[in-house]
C-alpha cells in the first residue's frame, strides 16, 4: 500500500531555455539502475503538434531496448492550449487518471509551455482529490544563461518587446519581463542553462539578476550540456526537494494577480501568439535549412521545432530554432509503421501559414 503522496516536479521556463533537454536527461537517469523510477510525464507544448512530447518519448540511440521500454511510463500531452489556462478542462482529468494509477507511479514530471504561468498549475494541487494523493516536490524554473547575461530574457527579446509596445491591444498583457518574474516567483529551484557558454563576468551578471528577483532561500544551479548534447544536470539535483510548493503558492504574488486586482481582463501573453503546423513529404535537408534561416530572418518567428524526412536517410532529423539560431540532429530510426514525413511547428506573430508553406515547399523532393 502506498502511504506517501506522489511527488510532482513542475518544470517551467521561457521558450528555448532547455526544459526538454533537462527532462530527457532526468527520464534517462530515472529509468536506470536498481532504483529505477516509474515516471509519468505531462507535456504542454504550444502548438497543434507536440514536438517536445515526441522527443521525450524516444530514448537516445545509446539506450538498450530494456531501458527504452522503461522510459515510456506514460506521456500525457495537453495540446489544446496553455496548461495554465486549461487547468480545469485539461490538467485535472489527467491528474485524476494518474491518481487512479498511483500505485504504479513513483514520480510525475510536468513540462509547461514556455509561456505558461506556474501558479495556477501549482494551485490545482490543492484540489481535494489531488491533494490527498499528490504533492509538488518542486517548481523548477529554467532560464537561458547567455540571454540573461546579455540583458535579454530570450534570444530575440528586443523584437518581441517592440511588437508588444507597438500593439495597443496589449496594454494589460504582461511583457516578457513580467512573465519571467512570474515564473521565477513560483520557483523552488532556478536552473541556469547553457552555463558552459558563460564567462566569469557573464555568470556574475546572471547571479545579480537572479538575486534581485528571487529570495535567498531559493537555490540556483548552473547546468550545461555534455559533448553528446545532453543536459549535465543529475537526478538528485531536481528530484527529492520535498518543497510541497502547493502549501505556499497562494502567498506568491505575481504580476498576473495584480492585473486581475485592477480589473483587467484575463489576457495572457500567449493569447497574441500564432502557431502553425506545416507538413511536407521528404525534403532536401540543406535546402530546408537555408529556407528556414531565410524565414527566421524575415518574419517574427520566435521558435520553430519539428522533424524532417530526408531521402535515403533511415533516421529522422530533428530541427529546432530559437531566434536566429537553428540546430539539427538525427534522433532515431523511422519506425516500420511510420511513413517518413516532415512536420514543423512555427510559433510567432503575424505569420501566414500559406506564406510559410509556399516557401518550404521549395525544399520538398
Amino acid at each position: 500500500m502506498q502511504l506517501n503522496k506522489i511527488p510532482a516536479t513542475v518544470v517551467t521556463g521561457f521558450l528555448g531555455s532547455g526544459k526538454t533537454t533537462l527532462l530527457s536527461n532526468v527520464l534517462r537517469q530515472a529509468s536506470q539502475g536498481e532504483n529505477a523510477k516509474r515516471i509519468a510525464v505531462i507535456v504542454n507544448e504550444f502548438g497543434e503538434l507536440d514536438i517536445d512530447a515526441d522527443l521525450l518519448r524516444n530514448c537516445p540511440l545509446d539506450c538498450d531496448d530494456e531501458v527504452s521500454s522503461e522510459t515510456q511510463q506514460g506521456i500525457y500531452e495537453l495540446a489544446n492550449g496553455c496548461i495554465c489556462c486549461t487547468v480545469e478542462e485539461e490538467f485535472l482529468p489527467v491528474m485524476q487518471e494518474l491518481v487512479k494509477r498511483r500505485h504504479d507511479i513513483d514520480h510525475i514530471l510536468i513540462e509547461t509551455s514556455g509561456l505558461a504561468l506556474p501558479k495556477p498549475l501549482v494551485q490545482a494541487f490543492n484540489w481535494p482529490d489531488i491533494k490527498q494523493h499528490c504533492t509538488v516536490d518542486a517548481v523548477i524554473t529554467v532560464i537561458d544563461g547567455p540571454a540573461v547575461a546579455a540583458g535579454r530574457f530570450a534570444h530575440d527579446t528586443e523584437k518581441v518587446q517592440a511588437q508588444r509596445l507597438a500593439d495597443e491591444s496589449l496594454n494589460h498583457d504582461p511583457d516578457l519581463a513580467e512573465l519571467l518574474d512570474d515564473q521565477l516567483s513560483a520557483a523552488d529551484l532556478v536552473l541556469v542553462s547553457k552555463s558552459d557558454l558563460l564567462d566569469v563576468e557573464q555568470r556574475a551578471q546572471v547571479e545579480r539578476v537572479i538575486n534581485h528577483k528571487v529570495p535567498s532561500a531559493v537555490k540556483t544551479a548552473y547546468i550545461g550540456q555534455t559533448a553528446a548534447g545532453q543536459s549535465d544536470a543529475n537526478l538528485e539535483l531536481v528530484m527529492g526537494l520535498e518543497a510541497a510548493a502547493e502549501e505556499r503558492i497562494n502567498h506568491v504574488h505575481t504580476h498576473h494577480d495584480q492585473h486581475h486586482q485592477h480589473g483587467h481582463d484575463h489576457d495572457h501573453a500567449h493569447d497574441h501568439f500564432d502557431s502553425h503546423v506545416i507538413k511536407l513529404g521528404e525534403v532536401d535537408g540543406d535546402r530546408l535549412q537555408v529556407i528556414l534561416q531565410e524565414l527566421l530572418s524575415q518574419y517574427n518567428i520566435y521558435r520553430c521545432k519539428g522533424f524532417a524526412a530526408l531521402p535515403g536517410k533511415p533516421m529522422r532529423q530533428v530541427l529546432q530554432a530559437v531566434g536566429q539560431r537553428l540546430e539539427s540532429h538525427f534522433d532515431r530510426l523511422w519506425q516500420a509503421e511510420e511513413t517518413p514525413a516532415t512536420s514543423l511547428v512555427f510559433i510567432g506573430k503575424h505569420m501566414s501559414a500559406d506564406t510559410l508553406t509556399k516557401a518550404l515547399k521549395a525544399a520538398e523532393i
